[in-house]
């Protein structure tokens, strides 16, 4: 069974974003092996500059580097990573499935990622080029998921 892997920074605070994740990791349990992994986010000082910007987001990537397997094919969420419609983005998780059984997502936090976790990533997906909270991106990408899941098993699902 393919396993996907969400690697991500931030906690989920609202309960009906947890509610949401918990209702789509659910769904996915019939068709892969989800695991999803919070890592701490830096707090952002009031009063920031790029410099201690740019020490916050190593130190979250640094974090994220650490828990990658390299026997996973990794894709980060980047705005500008290539963007798929739904029945291409099931295709492509097809695609990985066939010459790897394992998958990990990675959602930075509200900084982003570095160029050197960019570089190291198989893909960089884009969702959308608006503005999204990393907590809204994460249920997003589990529903993308599903429905791809459902699209490559000829499945019906609302659209």
């Amino acid at each position: 069974m393919l396993s996907i892997n969400i690697i991500c920074v931030g906690k989920i605070k609202e309960k009906f974003f947890k509610d949401a994740i918990e209702e789509y990791s659910k769904r996915l349990s019939k068709y892969c092996k989800l695991s999803i992994l919070e890592l701490p986010d830096e707090k952002i000082p009031d009063k920031s500059n790029s410099s201690i910007e740019n020490e916050i987001k190593e130190k979250e990537c640094s974090n994220i580097i650490a828990h990658l397997k390299s026997d996973s094919y990794n894709i980060a969420l980047d705005l500008k990573g290539k963007e798929f419609d739904s029945i291409d983005f099931s295709g492509k998780i097809d695609n990985i499935s066939m010459q790897n059984s394992k998958i990990t997502f990675i959602i930075g936090g509200s900084l982003g990622l570095t160029d050197k976790l960019l570089a190291i990533c198989d893909e960089k997906v884009c969702f959308s080029k608006m503005t999204f909270p990393h907590q809204l991106i994460r249920i997003f990408l589990l529903e993308q998921i599903y429905r791809g899941f459902k699209i490559s098993n000829n499945e019906s699902y609302h659209k």
